[in-house]
């Protein structure tokens, strides 16, 4: 019995035990069964997105919108004439709208004339003799000699000073200003000149060798 009890242990000893499978290849093993079901049962339509919904729908519709963009440009690339014909008309749009803008502001001034007498300025203006011409002759303070010897030639005087402007529309005028002090000797002499012809245009201009271009500007 002791032999037999002695053995038994050993044979047991001998007997291999079984290893446990690892994860590892636990999740090889689910892997490789998940994919072969899915070759032989033909169910690969599976792994394409679905046609509508969540975000496969989305980026569906997202390469549709480009596919029609770049469908567009071809077609404007493909079509120049379209492209020049929308350009003209643009370019019409836009001159009809300038001669709109340019109507409005010509009634637009009127309009301010209107409210700012213009009218009621231009009814005394019919009783006034129409003008043909305005000679201006410039002249100094000291140039009285030369101014009479115009009037003695060429420049009437007086009536018929009066009468050439009423028939002939024909107006001459000494061109003068006023001196450096307004009201002194010079600006006197002249006056006493004017009241005896009555042929000078006074301006608000003061007299001066180095003034003589901008008094014509005047």
């Amino acid at each position: 019995m002791m032999a037999l009890s002695e053995r038994q242990p050993q044979s047991e000893k001998k007997a291999p035990r079984a290893r446990p499978m690892s994860g590892k290849a636990v999740f090889v093993l689910c892997a490789t069964s998940f994919f072969v079901g899915l070759l032989l049962s033909g169910r690969m339509t599976v792994l394409t997105p679905p046609a509508s919904g969540g975000h496969g729908g989305s980026r569906i519709a997202l390469f549709s919108d480009d596919d029609c963009e770049h469908r567009r440009k071809l077609e404007e690339e493909s079509n120049p004439n379209d492209v020049m014909n929308e350009v003209s008309r643009t370019h019409q749009a836009i001159r009809s709208l300038d001669k709109s803008v340019s109507s409005l502001e010509m009634e637009l001034a009127v309009e301010r004339a209107k409210r700012n007498g213009g009218l009621g300025a231009a009814v005394p203006s019919k009783g006034l003799p129409k003008v043909f011409v305005v000679v201006g002759i410039n002249t100094a303070f000291s140039s009285k000699k030369r101014r009479d010897s115009l009037r003695d030639t060429w420049v009437p005087r007086g009536d018929k000073l009066r009468q050439l402007e009423k028939e002939k529309g024909v107006v001459v005028r000494f061109v003068i200003g006023h001196s450096a002090t307004p009201g002194g000797a010079l600006d006197r002499a002249i006056d006493v000149e004017e009241a005896e012809t009555r042929d000078f245009m006074r301006l608000d201009h003061v007299e001066g060798y180095h003034e003589l271009s901008s008094k014509t500007r005047i």
